[in-house]
Parts: structure tokens; C-alpha cells; sequence
């Protein structure tokens, strides 16, 4: 018998929705993540029967909350008749039974329903591996009374002196052996995903030998990053008004306005309360952000949480070792605003940027496009530079090496040699001048 990911037996129809607060904890911030928790059950598919905050003095070890708000929370979910509960906040493996055991419903805290969304919306191998891996490292502590049903059936404490495999009832022998062909599983996603980094490893460091500068897209979920990518590149990327439309790291090479080639790599939304399994999974994905030479983070402008998002998102580069990156700041959708609104967002986004450049921006209505690569010019100034080259004309493969990696500006032809002016990346440049020197 496999090892599968524990799964509520049905898709629930109508699930009773509630975030825990504690004194200390903002209420327009408790209703925020209780509304996004909303976006990610409906995105499964989920009918919600109700959504509802409730507050205790202190977080207690059984249900978070006191037994007196627990069974308000049952009697609400069985008036409703809900068939599932989800909690919006990290449980325990504890805690998670105790509230199933109270309710006789199953239970999901926010972690899970995040990496139920993952699942659904993973499409390549790699992507599928990642939130595998995510959901089985989540899974496997909560595999503690799984079995107990055939323990109840065959006689959980069983004969035999001195316990042993004899003594110990169909349950408990169950779930060593999930736990074993789980870690077995774990670690060969691990190492297969291992490879996958070690290949991606391979080509950043060929787009680094060819001196290609790279940016990473960022931000929160659904703020417009692949929608960024496809009207920069006509990547094709699948860009949708949904949660974590795509998982998966797309690059597209682009050339600037002064001629420099920039890669341009889509990367996986941020969330609040991003499992930091999650992080983990997808580390390979990410490093992407970590090891490009800017960022370009974008903002959903026309989002209600929209500072909290830019901070949401700037906490995970910090985690990520990201945070001190060049970065250019861009606040999307700003036509679905109003033109009075519009500064005040970008005025407001623009203080917590601080030195940071901030850009209005529509992809939908391709506004502002030109001015982000301007930035992207801007940011990437140092790595270039722009002078006149002579070639002798039995070098000419220079000049296929010039057009393909940076940008001819003039070129013209004086007896032997090829006179060009051209913006080519420094690496590129200086391998030109070692050659001259040589000759």
C-alpha cells in the first residue's frame, strides 16, 4: 500500500470559515487574511457557509481558543449545517484532531488550504514536485491516528509477550510503514528537485559567462506578474484573475532601450503567512529572486491591501536574502482606479519604496511599459559600456558576438578593420579589450 496525502474523503460543499484573534492582533488585519482565506476556498471550489473572527484572550493549547468558543464554533457549523471547518490560522497536528474530534467534521487550517491551492494549480514536473514535497512534509506529523480505525477493529493492544509487531495492533503497523514510504518519497522528491536546481544552476551560469543581466518579477499573488512578462516578451505565460495562476518559472530575454539584453524570469506569488515549507519547496524557483541582478515588484494598485501586499512581499525577499536588491517599484492596474486615487496610491507606495524608483503602470492598457524599461536601463547602467571598437575583418565573428549580446550603434569599414560603436555588458567588453591587446 502507497503512501497517499491525507484528503478529506469529499470535496466539502459548505465550509464554516473562522480566524482566531488575540488581543494585540488588528481587527481590519484579522478581516483582511479571513477575506483571502475566502479567495482561496472558492478557488477550490469550496461554497462558504460563513465567515466569522472571533476573539480570545490568549491562545490556548487544545483549540487556540477556550473550550466555551469551541462549542460555539460547533453549534454554528451544525446550525449551518457546514460540512467542513476551516480555521485561519496554523494548527497543530494536535489541535487539528482535537477539532475534528469536537466537530466530527474535517478540518483545514489555512496552511492546508494554501497548499491544496498549490496543488491544484501545479501543472509541470517540477512545479508537481514542489508542492508534493510541501504537502507530504505536512502531512507526515499528522499521520498520528490515521490508523486508529483498524486499531478499534482488530484490538488495538493485541497478545503477545513483550510487545513486538505481534503485540502491536493493524494501525499501529500501518502507519510505520506510510511513515517509512513517506520519508522514502520525501527524499527522492528531494533529489530529484536537486537536479532541477543543479540544471537551472547551469544556465544562469551561461547567461552570466555571456555577461546577460538578469530581473526577477515579484510580488504578491495575482498582482500581474505574468500578465508583466507576456506584454514585455509575448511569453505566452498564463496570466488569469486567480490565485496563483501559474507556479512555474518562465524566462524571456528582452533587449533595452540602450541595447543591453536583460532576462526577464516570472516567479511564484507571495502571500501572507506563506507556509515556510512552501518557501522551502519551491527554494529552487525562488532562487531566481535571490540571484538575479534587480527586481522589478509589482503591486496590485488597485487592491485595498495593497501596502500590506509591498510589505507582505518585501518580508520574503529579506527571508530569502533578496531584500537588499536593486529594485524598481511598479504599481499595476492603476486604470481601474480613479484619477484622484491614482497619486494617493502611488504617493503612499512610494513611502515605503523610499529611494526606490515608483512607476505607474496598466499592462492591460500597456501604460507605462516604456518607463519600466527605461528603469530597467537605469539599474542596470553599471554593467555596460558604450564605446568604439576596431576589429580586423578576419575577426568578424566579434561583431555576430556583438549583435547577439549587446547592441551595435554605428559600425563602418576602414581598410582592414571594421570601425563599430556599440553597448555591449563589461565582461563582453573587456574580453574585446584583452584581445586587442593581444593583437
Amino acid at each position: 500500500m502507497s503512501f497517499e496525502i491525507r484528503e478529506l474523503s469529499e470535496q466539502p460543499q459548505r465550509a464554516l470559515l473562522v480566524g482566531i484573534g488575540v488581543p494585540g492582533d488588528e481587527k481590519r488585519e484579522r478581516e483582511a487574511l479571513l477575506a483571502e482565506l475566502e479567495d482561496l476556498v472558492s478557488n477550490l471550489g469550496i461554497g462558504i457557509a460563513e465567515s466569522r473572527v472571533i476573539w480570545t484572550r490568549e491562545l490556548q493549547a487544545k483549540y487556540l481558543c477556550g473550550i466555551g468558543k469551541a462549542e460555539e464554533i460547533r453549534e454554528l457549523a451544525e446550525n449551518l449545517k457546514a460540512d467542513a471547518l476551516i480555521i485561519d490560522n496554523l494548527l497543530s497536528p494536535s489541535q487539528q484532531r482535537e477539532w475534528e474530534k469536537l466537530t466530527e467534521l474535517p478540518v483545514k487550517d489555512r496552511e492546508e488550504v494554501i497548499l491544496d491551492v498549490f496543488a491544484s494549480r501545479a501543472r509541470t514536473r517540477e512545479a508537481t514536485m514542489q508542492v508534493d514535497l510541501a504537502r507530504m512534509q505536512y502531512a507526515l506529523p499528522r499521520m498520528v491516528g490515521m490508523w486508529k480505525h483498524l486499531d478499534r477493529q482488530r484490538g488495538g493492544s493485541g497478545g503477545g509477550k513483550g510487545g513486538g509487531a505481534a503485540a502491536r495492533g493493524e494501525g499501529e503497523k500501518q502507519i510505520e510503514v506510510d511513515r517509512r514510504l513517506a520519508h522514502e518519497r520525501i527524499e527522492a522528491i528531494r533529489a530529484e528537485l536537486e537536479t532541477v536546481r543543479r540544471q537551472r544552476a547551469t544556465q544562469r551560469k551561461e547567461r552570466m559567462r555571456q555577461g546577460i543581466p538578469s530581473a526577477a518579477i515579484v510580488g504578491y499573488t495575482n498582482a500581474g506578474k505574468s500578465s508583466l512578462l507576456n506584454a514585455l516578451t509575448d511569453a505566452g505565460v498564463l496570466a488569469k484573475d486567480i490565485l496563483f495562476a501559474t507556479l512555474d518559472t518562465t524566462s524571456r530575454k528582452i533587449e533595452l532601450p540602450d541595447g543591453q539584453p536583460l532576462v526577464l524570469t516570472d516567479t511564484v506569488g507571495f502571500i501572507r503567512n506563506l507556509p515556510h515549507r512552501l518557501v522551502e519547496a519551491f527554494k529552487s524557483t525562488l532562487e531566481e529572486a535571490v540571484l538575479a541582478d534587480c527586481l522589478i515588484h509589482v503591486v496590485d494598485a488597485g487592491d485595498e491591501e495593497a501596502l500590506r501586499h509591498y510589505e507582505t512581499t518585501c518580508e520574503v525577499l529579506a527571508e530569502l536574502g533578496a531584500g537588499e536588491k536593486p529594485m524598481v517599484v511598479v504599481c499595476n492596474k492603476m486604470d481601474l482606479l480613479e484619477e484622484e486615487r491614482r497619486e494617493d496610491v502611488l504617493r503612499r507606495v512610494q513611502e515605503l519604496a523610499g529611494e526606490r524608483k515608483c512607476l505607474a503602470l496598466s499592462v492591460a492598457q500597456r501604460v507605462g511599459l516604456e518607463q519600466l524599461a527605461e528603469a530597467c536601463v537605469e539599474m542596470l547602467s553599471h554593467r555596460v559600456n558604450t564605446q568604439w571598437y576596431r576589429i580586423p575583418q578576419a575577426e568578424s565573428r566579434l561583431l555576430a558576438i556583438m549583435h547577439r549580446d549587446g547592441k551595435v550603434l554605428s559600425l563602418d569599414y576602414e581598410g582592414n578593420d571594421i570601425v563599430v560603436r556599440a553597448t555591449l555588458p563589461k565582461e563582453f567588453a573587456a574580453r574585446i579589450a584583452a584581445y586587442r591587446e593581444k593583437s
